[in-house]
C-alpha cells in the first residue's frame, strides 16, 4: 500500500501537509515530522493548521513553520492530511485541499471515512505519527533529534504517557528509537505536562468547579465557556487535558467536556457552537456516539461539533447517561 505513495511522494514538488483543527500533540507532531522528512527528500511542503498550536507544544522544532491561512494561488500537486477522520477536520482549507491533484489520507480513527486518492489507515496504530514514523523509514529518511523529538511526542501524549487503551508495543519500541536518536525524555515531559501559566491555573479551577455527574454516576459533564477564556485571559488550547480530571471520577464511564467555540457576532437564534469531547473508561465506544453527531474519533476518545444552546446541549448529554 505504501509503494504508490512512495513513488508519488518522489515526484512530487510541492506538497501540502495538514492537520485537524484544535490539534493535539499527535496532529502537530505528525505534521512537523512529516514536513521534515519531505524536506530531507528535497521537497517543498507548507505545514498548515487553522488554530493556534497550544502552548505546551511551542516548544517542537519548527512549530513557527506552521501557517494557518493558505495563499489563494497556491500550487500544490500533492495534499498529506494527517490524524482526520474526514477532509472537513482541518476547516476552511478543506476545499482547497479537496482539490489537488493527489490527496493522501494518513489516520488512525476507527472513523475514518476512506476520503483521498491513497490512503494510509491502520486502527491498530498507537497514533497517526507511528503510521508516519513507518512510512519515514520506507522513504530511507534518517531520523534527526529534530524528527525524534515529534514522533516521541506525538506517540507520548496520544498514548496519554502510555496509559491508553491505545497504548501498544509498538508505541513503546518507537519512542525507544527516538531516545535512542537524542530524545531526552524529562525534558519532553516537562514541556508538555510540567509547566502552567497562571492563567491556565486560574481556569482550570473554574472548570473543575463546573464539573456535573449524571443522576447514576456513569457520566461527567465540564464545561469551558467564553466568557471563562475571557475572565482568565486564556485560549481554547489552554483547556487541553482539562478532560481527563473528570474522566478519573470514581464510576464515570464517560466524560464530556463542553467547550464553547468563537460565535460570529449578530447571531439572533440564541444557539452557539460547541465542540463536544468525549473520553471513556474503555467500556463505552464513545467514537459511536461522537459519530451520531457527524464526528468520530477512537472507542476511548471522540468528539463532534454541534450549533446549539448550552442547555439543549447539556440535555442531550444527560439523555445519554441512562444509556450507560
Amino acid at each position: 500500500m505504501m509503494d504508490p505513495i512512495i513513488n508519488h511522494l518522489k515526484t512530487s514538488k510541492h506538497i501540502l501537509v495538514a492537520s485537524h483543527t484544535n490539534p493535539d500533540g499527535d496532529a502537530i507532531g505528525s505534521l512537523i515530522a512529516m514536513g521534515l522528512a519531505l524536506e530531507a527528500l528535497g521537497k517543498k511542503a507548507t505545514l498548515y493548521n487553522e488554530s493556534p498550536i497550544p502552548t505546551v507544544y511551542r516548544f517542537l522544532p519548527r512549530v513557527d513553520s506552521i501557517v494557518n491561512k493558505l495563499p489563494s494561488d497556491h500550487e500544490f500537486d500533492t495534499t498529506i492530511i494527517l490524524d482526520c477522520g474526514e477532509l472537513d477536520r482541518i476547516g476552511a482549507a478543506a476545499k482547497q485541499a479537496g482539490q489537488t491533484p493527489a490527496l493522501i489520507n494518513i489516520d488512525h480513527h476507527t472513523t475514518n471515512d476512506g476520503f483521498g486518492q491513497w490512503r494510509l489507515v491502520d486502527t491498530s496504530a498507537c497514533a497517526t505519527a507511528e503510521i508516519v514514523y513507518r512510512l519515514i523509514k520506507e522513504l530511507n529518511v534518517a531520523f534527526t533529534q529534530e524528527l525524534a523529538v515529534c514522533i516521541y511526542t506525538a506517540i507520548l501524549t496520544d498514548t496519554g504517557s502510555f496509559r491508553f487503551l491505545n497504548t501498544t508495543s509498538s508505541a513503546f519500541a518507537i519512542c525507544d528509537e527516538m531516545v535512542a536518536n537524542g530524545v531526552e525524555p524529562y525534558k519532553i515531559a516537562q514541556h508538555v505536562y510540567g509547566t502552567f501559566s497562571i492563567g491556565r491555573l486560574r481556569l482550570l479551577n473554574l472548570a473543575l468547579d463546573s464539573i456535573e455527574i449524571s443522576l447514576n454516576g456513569k457520566l461527567s459533564m465540564m464545561t469551558v465557556t467564553q466568557r471563562m477564556l475571557k475572565d482568565t485571559e486564556t485560549y481554547p488550547e489552554d483547556a487541553d487535558g482539562f478532560i481527563n480530571y473528570a474522566r478519573r471520577i470514581k464510576a464515570v464511564r464517560v466524560a464530556a467536556l463542553i467547550q464553547e467555540l468563537q460565535n460570529e457576532k449578530g447571531r439572533s437564534n440564541g444557539k452557539r457552537k460547541f465542540h463536544v469531547s468525549l473520553r471513556s473508561d474503555g467500556t463505552v465506544d464513545v467514537a459511536d456516539i461522537a459519530a451520531s453527531f457527524g464526528g468520530g474519533g477512537h472507542v476511548a476518545a471522540a468528539g463532534f461539533n454541534l450549533d446549539t444552546t448550552l442547555v439543549e446541549m447539556k440535555k442531550t448529554l444527560w439523555q445519554l447517561a441512562d444509556k450507560l
